[in-house]
């Protein structure tokens, strides 16, 4: 019973979060739901009979309509984080398939970002914010990355609006998109090679005071 309340508690919720972006969403379902029935009922009524027709059309409008709420839940989902700093990394953490996700591996002052995404594929970098800007940032953190991993292909995704970017609600179609290149236990290496590295330059200490720049100040700060 607690399931059942917990499942209707959450259906309520994507459809207050769905139609606030889209306002006629229950007019939309309601007259896909009607029209499925209608198509499967006529032909099979025809062929048949009437009592198969009601068994086989009303199944397959409520199929129809759950589709679509299912497809306008996720563009308004999509539409209510689009433009927030790390939704590309939070929707990539979402994705079904096996995908190791570091969010905000490069920031600068514009809350632009690139994050890092471990998969068959290689490494993806994916970027968020104008292309202007994310450039150079990109470039950078595919230097790091070949240095440690130089025989895994890497990749370069922009999330956007403008030109060569692609939009978020894209992503997991252009993922799927790229080819399979590693194998299970590959992704598993790359990913703990790269997260060690992460965590041992988060690590490393920073000396305090002016850097030396000679022996004998090496000497003494040795002492």
């Amino acid at each position: 019973m607690g399931k059942i309340k917990s499942s209707l508690a959450a259906i309520g919720q994507n459809w207050s979060m769905t139609q606030k972006v889209y306002r006629f969403l229950w007019a939309e379902i309601l007259g896909i739901v009607l029209a499925t029935i209608i198509v499967i009922a006529v032909p099979v009524s025809v062929f048949i009979n009437w009592l198969t027709a009601v068994l086989i059309a009303i199944p397959m409008g409520l199929l129809a309509g759950t589709f679509w709420f299912s497809r306008r839940a996720m563009r308004a989902a999509y539409s209510r984080i689009e433009g927030q700093p790390g939704a590309a990394a939070a929707v990539i953490e979402s994705l079904r398939g096996k995908w190791a996700v570091t969010p905000a591996v490069a920031v600068n002052r514009n809350q632009d970002m690139v994050s890092r995404v471990i998969g068959k594929p290689g490494v993806i970098l994916v970027s968020e914010g104008a292309p202007t800007r994310v450039g150079h940032m990109l470039t950078s953190e595919r230097k790091k990355t070949a240095r440690w991993v130089p025989d895994i292909p890497i990749y370069e995704i922009q999330i956007g609006d403008e030109e060569g970017q692609i939009a978020l609600r894209q992503i997991q179609k252009t993922l799927g998109k790229l080819p399979k290149n590693l194998r299970g236990s590959e992704v598993t290496e790359v990913r703990r090679r790269l997260e060690a590295i992460g965590n041992a330059q988060q690590s490393m200490p920073i000396p305090k005071g002016p850097m030396p720049t000679s022996p004998r100040q090496v000497r003494r700060q040795r002492r």
